[in-house]
């Protein structure tokens, strides 16, 4: 059996440094102190689940906004300056029906992913890749909103990519 690092110094002449705020220092064989690595924190800690929070929350608002575009390519035509000739030309009313539903479907998953839900990560990493490639579709339209988004995408892929496997269904 090996011997974890622990969280009090090993001998009482060892320089003593100031406690983290909420997680405890992590000695090593040498007996100097290190920084916690992910694999020390707490599964559910803020620095584990930070990002995936994060991602959840921009899924929402990337679907409100969605359904704001959507809305707006609906009401009316003149919203969006219209363009020329476009090799991927969808109507306006095209594009406000699928702005529409993909803001549903990202709110529903978003709340999915804050509620640590096992389906809404993969979910979530498709949806946010469809987002990606949908906002790069839709460029020509709304070019400097497109590419602020497909930014907040990257981010979502990146983060319930990235994060520990917490939310998992245990399996006997």
């Amino acid at each position: 059996m090996t011997q974890q690092p622990h969280a009090t110094p090993p001998s009482a002449n060892q320089p003593s440094a100031a406690p983290s705020s909420a997680t405890p220092p992590v000695w090593d064989k040498d007996h100097q102190r290190t920084a916690p690595t992910p694999a020390d924190m707490p599964a559910g800690s803020g620095f584990a689940s930070g990002g995936v929070v994060f991602a959840g929350v921009l899924m929402l608002v990337n679907g409100v906004m969605a359904i704001l575009q959507g809305i707006s390519a609906l009401a009316t035509d003149d919203v969006y300056n219209r363009v020329g000739d476009y090799v991927y030309k969808i109507s306006l009313t095209g594009w406000g029906v699928i702005m529409l539903v993909l803001g549903v479907v990202l709110l529903a998953v978003g709340y999915g992913v804050l509620k640590g839900a096992w389906w809404a990560r993969m979910t979530g990493i498709f949806l946010a890749s469809m987002s990606m490639v949908l906002h790069f579709l839709f460029l020509p339209y709304a070019p400097v909103w497109s590419v602020i988004l497909a930014g907040v995408d990257f981010f979502v892929i990146w983060a319930l990519a990235t994060a520990p496997d917490t939310a998992r269904p245990k399996t006997p």
